[in-house]
């Protein structure tokens, strides 16, 4: 028996090389969200302890998250599989230049977000879990932009999700329950499409590794029909539900202002992306036969998208409900990138992505910092900011400026390059609707500015007067409030001035996703 054993050739579906060591950054982002999770949940009644267990392994990993980045730009794309086996067996973790640099972003968005909540967050917030339910949803977002197995990304939406259930009812106050429920019920809807639409593919193919899955659809005689075309359409609703697309939308104004303001900052820079990272990933990689099919279809969701985000910005008195908006009309000009399908679109889509993720944040996070100073969130209730404060003014300014797509800040760049992609494309009516949704988000956020900052006081002062501000200002003197907002308001200037890296680093995301081969051979080899 020892005999029969030893003459299998293991070499046909096991690894049988060592791992390299820096391979094992690709499921360090994973390990290390999850191992911090899992510690700060069980001290979680120490509550003097949870925000530096939260910050130190928040900042392990930003510092994983850059190092996979660089051997991802040096080596090229890196495959892990599970357990030893070979694809399609084995459950794999595969890197691109596209999921190492949201990964990245997403880790310095929670690092923000961690140093932000030290001061936002109570000792009940702390008590109940706000750092532990922080890094495990970290676990589930770095996953999802790291797996190579579609089921797997299935899982990791799955823990996103439930640690996101946690963070928003965090507070226990009536309209955080009555969000989560809004919250709740559409995502569930999305993730029970996802699955059917996972599971129809297993029954087509008998495997769910992507790379697999391309190789196997490409061979197709015709791959946009049949039963992958009702595929194809379930992982659209289920994404876009995910994203808060058009028509599917209404969730995200009516749950992200409820709880506490961090928790907004992450949702509004994080959940919606992953959907939009699993729409390009899923219809580039997996799919381009159905996406060529389905490119009109996806154009009037991207303008309808951007259309409605925008326009219900202007109808908004609340910043937070506002800011909402706006992230839905950010999700709408992704989709755009996605509906032309070149490498210059999907590399806009990519930059937008990373910009919309950092200034959404930062703005959430200057929301805070309003109501900090002003006792509320309301623009009616606000006023005399600048007065305060003239240097927080600018901030927002700069920031109102950024996701306006205004330059030289870090929206107008990406907006270019969809706006050129459109036109390029013959879709010039896609084109202007994305400069139609910039010019009414620019008159939203200016009035905004003008109601919280210009003006002496609440609705109803008298003009040419000053209110003071109340003492709700105290929280807004610490520097853990103003250093996150400082970091993100510098990478938004960065990325504006200094766009050439980022040309570089999204073109060469796009092409890993338009020309799919490099990811293919990372999976299994050049076979």
């Amino acid at each position: 028996m020892a005999g029969s054993y030893a003459s299998v050739d293991f070499s046909q579906a096991m690894v049988t090389q060592p791992v390299a060591a820096g391979d094992w950054l690709v499921v360090a982002p994973v390990l290390i969200t999850m191992i911090g999770g899992a510690l700060c949940l069980m001290l979680r009644k120490n509550t003097a302890w949870q925000p530096r267990l939260g910050m130190a392994f928040l900042t392990l990993l930003v510092l994983a998250n850059l190092g996979l980045l660089a051997r991802v730009l040096d080596k090229g794309v890196i495959t892990m599989v599970m357990g030893g086996w070979l694809p399609p067996f084995g459950i794999a973790f595969t890197v691109d230049a596209l999921g190492a640099t949201l990964s990245l972003i997403a880790s310095i968005v929670a690092f923000s977000a961690g140093l932000y909540g030290t001061i936002s967050v109570d000792h009940t917030g702390r008590r109940y879990g706000f750092f532990p339910f922080l890094l495990l949803l970290l676990t589930g977002v770095s996953g999802a932009f790291l797996t190579g197995d579609i089921f797997n990304l299935y899982v990791w939406f799955e823990v996103l999700l439930i640690s996101s259930y946690g963070l928003i009812v965090l507070g226990n106050e009536r309209p955080q329950l009555d969000g989560a429920v809004k919250y709740g019920v559409l995502n569930l809807v999305g993730t029970n499409l996802f699955l059917i639409g996972t599971g129809l593919l297993y029954g087509m193919f008998g495997t769910l590794n992507m790379a697999d899955l391309a190789t196997k659809i490409s061979e197709l005689n015709n791959p946009a029909s049949g039963t992958l075309a009702v595929v194809a359409a379930l992982f659209l609703m289920a994404f876009a539900m995910k994203a808060a697309a058009f028509p599917v939308n209404f969730w995200l104004p009516a749950s992200y202002h409820t709880p506490n303001v961090v928790v907004s900052a992450v949702f509004a820079g994080l959940l919606t992306k992953v959907g939009v990272y699993a729409l390009i990933r899923i219809f580039l990689v997996l799919m381009p036969a159905s996406r060529d099919y389905m490119a009109d279809v996806i154009s009037v969701v991207a303008i309808a998208t951007m259309l409605t985000g925008a326009m219900g910005a202007l109808a908004q008195t609340e910043l937070r409900r506002l800011l909402g908006y706006l992230v839905i009309m950010g999700i709408g000009s992704m989709l755009a990138g996605l509906a032309v399908g070149t490498n210059l679109a999907i590399s806009g889509a990519i930059f937008y992505a990373v910009h919309s993720i950092i200034v959404m944040t930062a703005l959430y996070m200057a929301a805070g910092i309003v109501a900090m100073l002003t006792g509320s969130y309301s623009l009616r209730e606000s006023g005399g900011i600048y007065g305060a404060n003239p240097v927080f003014a600018f901030v927002f300014l700069i920031l109102g400026f950024a996701v306006s797509g205004l330059p030289p800040f870090s929206g107008f760049w990406p907006k270019v390059m969809l706006v050129d992609a459109a036109f390029q494309d013959g879709r010039g009516w896609l084109g202007a609707s994305i400069l139609l949704s910039g010019f009414l988000t620019t008159i939203a956020m200016g009035r905004a500015w003008i109601y919280a900052f210009w003006r002496g006081g609440p609705e109803g002062t008298p003009d040419g007067s000053a209110v003071a501000l109340p003492a709700a200002a105290a929280g807004a003197t610490s520097s853990a409030i103003w250093i996150p907002l400082g970091i993100l308001t510098a990478l938004v200037i960065y990325f504006g001035l200094q766009p050439e890296w980022m040309f570089e680093l999204t073109a060469r995301g796009a092409s890993g996703v338009v020309e799919p081969l490099g990811y293919i051979r990372s999976v299994f080899g050049d076979q």
